[in-house]
This record gives C-alpha cells, sequence and structure tokens, in this order.
C-alpha cells in the first residue's frame, strides 16, 4: 500500500448506534431536543427527540466543497423547544471553520408536516435557501425534467448526491443518495416501521425504481426518518408511543429493500396491510 493513498475514513456503526428514545414520563427526559451523530466529518445525522414530538424523525446533513444539504427540518416550528437552525448553524460554524463557508440547501424527504415544519427556522438566514415542498418546486430545483423516471445528480461541491423521484408514500417524495459514503436515504417510503401508502400502484412502482437503482450502485445502507419497529420481529410500538426502548435498529438493506419490492408485486394491484421483520406494508384509505 502506497502511503499517499487516502484512509478510508471511520464512520459510526448504525447498526449498533444508540438514539434517543424517549421517556415513560416525558416530565424526566433530560435528553437534548436533538441528538447529534457525527458519521464522518462530512456526515451528520440528528434526531428529534420523542418528548418534544413523538415522530421523533432523522433529519440529515451532507457537507460538500460550496453547500451542505440538510434533509427535513423536523416535526417541530418553534425554535426554544426544538433549536433545529441553532443546531445545524453550529455544526456549520465548526465545519467551515476548517473546510471553508458553503451555502446551506434545506430540502425535503416529502411534503408532511413532520419533516419541514422547522422550515421558519431557516427562511430568510443568510446563505441558506429552502426549497418548496411541491411537486414542480422539488422538480424545478433539482431540474428533474421526466418526473418521476429520471435520476438526477445534484453536486455539492466534490460531492455527487442522486435524487430519485419516489412518490406513493406522498406525491413529491424523494429518496436521496450519497455517492460519497453510499447512503440511500428513502424518507417515510421505507424505513423500519409503517409504510403508510397513499398511491398503491406509484408506490410498488418507485420500489421497484429503487431497486433497480441498488443493482447498479453500490448502497453502503438505507435510512430511513423513523423507527417504529421493535426489535422483535413483526412488532411495532403504537402510533403516538413516546418511550421505545427497545427499538429496532435504523438502517434497513438492500435485501430487505428486495422483500418489499416482491412481496408488492405478488399481491398485485390490490392494497393489502401486511406485517413483515422490519416494516408493515400500510394502505391508507
Amino acid at each position: 500500500m502506497s502511503s499517499c493513498q487516502p484512509s478510508i475514513e471511520d464512520t459510526v456503526d448504525l447498526n449498533v448506534q444508540n438514539w434517543i428514545h424517549g421517556s415513560q414520563n416525558c416530565e424526566n427526559n433530560i435528553d437534548p431536543p436533538i441528538q447529534v451523530v457525527k458519521y464522518n466529518s462530512n456526515t451528520y445525522i440528528l434526531r428529534q427527540n420523542k418528548c418534544i414530538n413523538y415522530e421523533a424523525p432523522f433529519m440529515f446533513l451532507f457537507f460538500g466543497e460550496n453547500k451542505a444539504l440538510l434533509m427535513d427540518t423536523g416535526a417541530t416550528q418553534e425554535d426554544d423547544i426544538f433549536p433545529l437552525y441553532e443546531t445545524v448553524n453550529k455544526i456549520i460554524n465548526d465545519w467551515s471553520k476548517k473546510n471553508g463557508e458553503v451555502e446551506l440547501i434545506v430540502a425535503h424527504t416529502h411534503k408532511h408536516g413532520d419533516h419541514y415544519a422547522g422550515d421558519g427556522q431557516f427562511k430568510g438566514k443568510p446563505n441558506t435557501s429552502v426549497i418548496g415542498l411541491e411537486v414542480n418546486d422539488v422538480q424545478d430545483f433539482f431540474k428533474i425534467a421526466n418526473w418521476p423516471e429520471e435520476v438526477v445528480d445534484y453536486d455539492l461541491g466534490n460531492r455527487m448526491m442522486k435524487i430519485i423521484p419516489i412518490p406513493g408514500h406522498q406525491a413529491s417524495s424523494i429518496a436521496v443518495y450519497d455517492t460519497s459514503t453510499k447512503i440511500l436515504l428513502t424518507g417515510d417510503t421505507f424505513y423500519p416501521g409503517r409504510l403508510y401508502i397513499n398511491d398503491w400502484i406509484a408506490f410498488k412502482m418507485s420500489i421497484e425504481r429503487l431497486v433497480k437503482f441498488t443493482d447498479i450502485n453500490e448502497v453502503s445502507t438505507i435510512l430511513g426518518n423513523h423507527i417504529e419497529m421493535t426489535q422483535t420481529a413483526g412488532v411495532d410500538y403504537p402510533m403516538g408511543s413516546i418511550y421505545q426502548p427497545k427499538e429496532h435498529q435504523l438502517p434497513l438493506s438492500v435485501l430487505t429493500l428486495k422483500e418489499l419490492s416482491s412481496t408488492l408485486t405478488k399481491l398485485g394491484d390490490t392494497p393489502t396491510k401486511q406485517i413483515h421483520d422490519s416494516f408493515i406494508i400500510y394502505p391508507v384509505d
């Protein structure tokens, strides 16, 4: 091995990462409002405290040479109880001291309130753009001509992200693939929990598109926006749970994505609820 080859940077093992998971009595909760996990020096994963909002969504921050990309802004507007801008701004300032200034782009995995509630904290802030929530906003910003078939590149500066339209859970849903860490973000379309499906046919096609993408792109891990499953196969925490001491791990595998895809194919065109070890197919009327 030549000594001038760049070393592969250590990353956090997300399969054993412990996330803040609420309290039986939230009055006694002493966790921070936002947990910040540094995945590597240019990638951060944030989780909202369940005692602020039971959805406890995850948010993701990626740094390139010119831009930082924040995916989602959580489930709470008020910055006094959910200081997301302050938290993200501190990470950016610390990063910028070593690496130089970046512009912040705030995007969303989809248009549901628990993923864009904090947008107002970022609007009008210097060097910050907040992308709109409708399909045409996402198309215009990322220059997606052929929605939802086209996968486009978005460059953060020597760090290429791929944007994959995946409607079905919600019309403007996207997946984001980071060519640097090989992380695939799948929002609420695929995560260890109840996969709420609003448009069955669109959802099936989106999952098929994701599988095809993983066939030609190396994926290190798949990360969704929530954890609702327990460590017991096929058992979820009830909706509204504020305490999840035995959560399923956040990452899912390409194998599990293919399990979802083949199940949807078998189910055909009839929306059907079905429980699997790590997810629940959950059509919404």
